[in-house]
């Protein structure tokens, strides 16, 4: 039978490899607030597996798993940019962005094998959970933040364009 650390690493990659393609078609589609925001909030509901007693960890060990998701936040926040066609929004598609996917990946998959030797299968799983978050976070704030900003923008060129009567 296989080992569940290979299991989970699997997993692992095609969900990583899922989001790659869902955030590559999404540019084909315009942006919306509820698009933007849905992701971290659908998200944090995986914050109820510390319920259970073996996915606690050491507070300390959240807050360095959360600030090192914030950390990896920042190359998608640098390669996520949004512009105008018409009067709908789109996220622009970056060349780096699949590159810095996958090299973030490439991270969280090196610091997995590494922090699996000093916590619990379960530990390692919520360490990773929260990392996770700490990196979806940030950048979905900043994509919201953003998007307002541009969609304020687009809404007095486009009153300007076609004044009301």
């Amino acid at each position: 039978m296989p080992n569940i650390q290979w299991i989970s690493t699997v997993i692992l990659v095609v969900f990583a490899l899922t989001v790659i393609v869902v955030r590559m078609r999404a540019g084909r589609k315009p942006a919306s607030v509820r698009k933007i925001l849905i992701p971290p909030v659908a998200m944090s509901t995986g914050f109820f597996m510390f319920v259970e007693p073996a996915m606690r960890e050491a507070p300390v060990y959240a807050l360095i798993a959360f600030l090192v998701g914030v950390l990896f936040s920042y190359p998608l926040i640098l390669t996520s940019r949004f512009h105008v066609v018409g009067t709908d929004i789109y996220i622009k598609r970056s060349r780096w962005f699949v590159i810095i996917l996958l090299g973030l990946l490439a991270l969280r998959l090196g610091l997995h094998d590494y922090v699996s030797q000093y916590l619990s299968i379960s530990q390692t799983a919520s360490s990773f959970f929260v990392l996770a978050f700490g990196m979806i976070l940030p950048w979905r704030v900043a994509m919201y933040s953003q998007y307002r900003k541009l969609a304020k923008q687009n809404a007095v060129i486009q009153s300007e364009v076609h004044p009301v009567l």
